[in-house]
C-alpha cells in the first residue's frame, strides 16, 4: 500500500543565524486563537476584556511550567532527578499536556482570586479556548514529526521521513481532530444551551471529551516514557483523574438548577 510521506523541514524561515520554526509559529497561533476566543466570550458577557492580558500571562507561564515539570517527573524521572538542571532546558523538548492543563488551572485560580469571578464559571469559558489551543499545538507536533504513532498498514498510515521509512498512525492528527471537534461541540453548547449557567458543566464536558479521546489515542502512540509501562500507558493513567472530575462536574451540572452567569 502506498502511504503519504511527510517530510517537512521544521524550520519555516532562516535569516542568517536566526531561524523561525514551524513549532514556534503554531504555538504562538495557539495562544492567539485561545486569546481571541476568550475575548469574544468576554465581550458577549460584558466582562472586563482588559483583564485578559493578565490571564494570558498567567496561563502561558502556568502551561509551560506545568507541562515541563510533568514531562520530567512522569515520563523520565530518573534522568531529571539525577540532572535537575536539565529541567530548565525546555529547548531540548519535552512538554506534557496533562501538566500544562494543571498549570493553566492553577493560573486561572490565581486570576479568579484577583478578579473576584467564580472559579468554575471561568473554567467553563477557558475550556472552550483551551480546546482550540490544543488543536494548534498538536498540529505543531505533526509538523515536527513528534509524538509518533505505532506502525500500521492501514490507509491512515503516514511515513514520517525525517524519522524512518515506516508507515505510522498520525497520532498527532488524531488528537488535533479530536480537539477541534471538541472546540466546536463546546462552543455550540455554550451558545445554544443553558449548560453555561450551571457552573462547571462545560468544563466537565471538556474533560470528558478531551481525555476520552486522549485515552483512546494513547493506544496507538509510541511510548514516550523512559521506563516500561504496565497495563496502562502513562498518558492513560494521567487521564484517569481528569475523567473522574469530568464525570462528577458534568453529572452535577445536569441535576442542579441554573445559576446566573456571574453569580
Amino acid at each position: 500500500m502506498e502511504h503519504f510521506v511527510w517530510n517537512v523541514d521544521p524550520v519555516l524561515l532562516s535569516l542568517g543565524p536566526l531561524k523561525v520554526h514551524w513549532y514556534g509559529v503554531l504555538f504562538a497561533t495557539a495562544i492567539a486563537a485561545g486569546f481571541m476566543v476568550m475575548k469574544h466570550i468576554y465581550k458577549r458577557e460584558n466582562l472586563p476584556v482588559e483583564s485578559l492580558d493578565d490571564l494570558l500571562m498567567y496561563c502561558v507561564v502556568g502551561i509551560i511550567v506545568g507541562a515541563r515539570l510533568a514531562h520530567c517527573l512522569f515520563y523520565d524521572p530518573d534522568f531529571y532527578l539525577s540532572n535537575p538542571i536539565k529541567i530548565l532546558y525546555i529547548w531540548e523538548g519535552g512538554l506534557a499536556s496533562h501538566g500544562g492543563g494543571l498549570g493553566a488551572i492553577l493560573a486561572l485560580f490565581y486570576y479568579h482570586k484577583k478578579m473576584q469571578l467564580p472559579f468554575l464559571f471561568l473554567l467553563d469559558r477557558l475550556a472552550i479556548a483551551t480546546a482550540i489551543f490544543g488543536f494548534f499545538v498538536r498540529m505543531a507536533n505533526f509538523v515536527n514529526s513528534e509524538i509518533l504513532g505505532e506502525p500500521t498498514n492501514s490507509a491512515f498510515g503516514i511515513v514520517f521521513a525525517r524519522i524512518d521509512s515506516v508507515a505510522r498512525h498520525p497520532a498527532q492528527l488524531y488528537e488535533a481532530i479530536a480537539y477541534l471537534t471538541s472546540f466546536a461541540v463546546l462552543y455550540c453548547v455554550y451558545r445554544f444551551t443553558s449548560l453555561k449557567q450551571k457552573h462547571g458543566g462545560i468544563f466537565g464536558l471538556f474533560l470528558l471529551l478531551i481525555f476520552s479521546a486522549r485515552w483512546a489515542i494513547e493506544a496507538v502512540k509510541v511510548s514516550q516514557t523512559a521506563y516500561q509501562e504496565q497495563f496502562l500507558t502513562t498518558g492513560q493513567a494521567l487521564s484517569v483523574p481528569f475523567l473522574a472530575v469530568g464525570i462528577v462536574l458534568f453529572a452535577r451540572a445536569l441535576f442542579v438548577a441554573a445559576k446566573p452567569d456571574k453569580a
